[in-house]
């Protein structure tokens, strides 16, 4: 099971500096692996998207279907515990009502606003694929922070294929951000909205996340994202 630190500071910090922040070596090879090979096995999944043919970018996708394989069930449930105190404070810095206390009233909350539908999904990207900027957004409940686990070791198993972000200031250009990841690792990010503070208090900074081009051999990747689907 991916060993999850205590949010030490440096989780939180990063994600209000900057929207993001580095989780090193959470997975090991084995599990990277063992997800990895459940690509392959349709009767995991509820949907496979062919990016190409939305206008994603290049590449495909696999949404998991409930219920969720243990570790992804585990996974997701620490996310939630770690990630909350972050979300409520963005959410209370934006005049938003809180989070539930735990995992299970938030997706008791999605379920009665008809988000029920898995959104874990894994991610394959071969020679030449990419995402688009884009944010996932699946209903009117959005829980703000979301992550993304590299399954794959660059320079290895791939090269290219870098993790972006941009984050989006008002009257602003954007400004984009390049994540170093390798296998086992994961990045925290906003999904949508996250809070800046200025001269005049807080308002919103919108944020993307993107793939950039795959240059050679394959790149896969376990997406975690907190609130169901309608």
């Amino acid at each position: 099971m991916p060993k999850l630190p205590p949010d030490d500071g440096d989780l939180s910090a990063g994600l209000d500096e900057r929207g993001w922040s580095l989780l090193p070596a959470l997975m090991d090879r084995g599990e990277c692996e063992d997800l990895r090979a459940l690509y392959g096995d349709e009767t995991r999944f509820r949907s496979h998207v062919v990016m190409a043919q939305h206008g994603y970018g290049r590449g495909e996708y696999r949404y998991f279907s409930y219920p969720l394989p243990p570790l992804v069930e585990r996974l997701r449930r620490r996310l939630y515990d770690l990630l909350l105190p972050t979300a409520n404070r963005w959410r209370r810095a934006l005049g938003q009502e809180e989070f539930p206390g735990t995992a299970d009233e938030f997706w008791r909350a999605c379920a009665a606003a008809g988000q029920a539908r898995a959104t874990p999904l894994l991610l394959k990207y071969g020679t030449g694929d990419y995402n688009r900027l884009h944010q996932d957004l699946y209903g009117e409940i959005v829980f703000p922070i979301q992550l993304a686990f590299l399954l794959s070791e660059p320079e290895e198993d791939f090269t290219g294929g870098e993790f972006v972000l941009t984050e989006q200031k008002p009257r602003m250009q954007s400004r984009p951000y390049v994540v170093p990841l390798r296998r086992g690792d994961a990045v925290a990010f906003a999904v949508n909205d996250r809070p800046g503070r200025g001269p005049g208090g807080y308002h919103r900074l919108k944020m993307r996340h993107g793939v950039g081009e795959v240059r050679s051999g394959e790149r896969y990747t376990l997406g975690v994202i907190l609130h169901d689907a309608a």
